[in-house]
């Protein structure tokens, strides 16, 4: 018995695990089998998750059948980690304090707390400025954070599933990553 079969045995209430990935992801072959398996064993764990594939391959579906087939009680918070300037993306995930940056005339929450509860899909986190990588990795090793400008740490209770179509061994070799991260 498969982990999809046994999970979906033990659901007591609604809709099973292989309903929802069916109705989620078509497909029986054995590759597609293998996939529906691996996303029911994460999903029913809060560990963080690295989906990596070419653009249009479908991540963000992989990160919403993790997210519906969890126990998370939460939504599903999707931000573009190719999207924004630094500046502008760090105050998106961690929303800051009133008047902490140039028009900012009130406080204001970011994806970190939308997601409370629930998971937080960094998408193309592999285009996220390096810093900005190691101020997400402080979050998931502290479990908290700080709004821009904040002083109060907020406890981070959400699930990180990140995505990315880059080549992660191709990132750490080219001498523009080792560039910023090392500068």
């Amino acid at each position: 018995m498969n982990v999809v079969d046994k999970l979906s045995s033990q659901s007591a209430q609604g809709i099973s695990i292989s309903d929802k990935l069916n109705d989620m992801i078509d497909g029986d072959s054995p590759e597609t089998k293998s996939m529906k398996n691996l996303i029911a064993m994460v999903s029913q764990t809060d560990s963080t998750a690295l989906i990596l594939g070419e653009t249009g391959t479908g991540k963000d579906i992989v990160a919403q059948a993790i997210h519906k087939c969890s126990k998370k009680k939460g939504g599903l918070v999707t931000v573009n980690g190719a999207a924004r300037h630094t500046e502008v993306l760090e105050a998106g995930l961690f929303g800051h304090e009133k008047g902490c940056l140039t028009g900012a005339p009130a406080q204001r929450i970011g994806r970190f707390e939308q997601a409370l509860g629930g998971t937080l899909l960094l998408d193309e986190i592999g285009d996220m400025h390096p810093e900005l990588q190691t101020r997400l990795l402080r979050v998931l090793s502290s479990q908290e954070f700080y709004r821009v400008g904040g002083h109060n740490p907020i406890k981070s209770d959400v699930r990180i599933i990140a995505a990315t179509n880059q080549s992660i061994e191709g990132l750490i070799k080219t001498s523009k990553f080792r560039e910023d991260l090392y500068h």
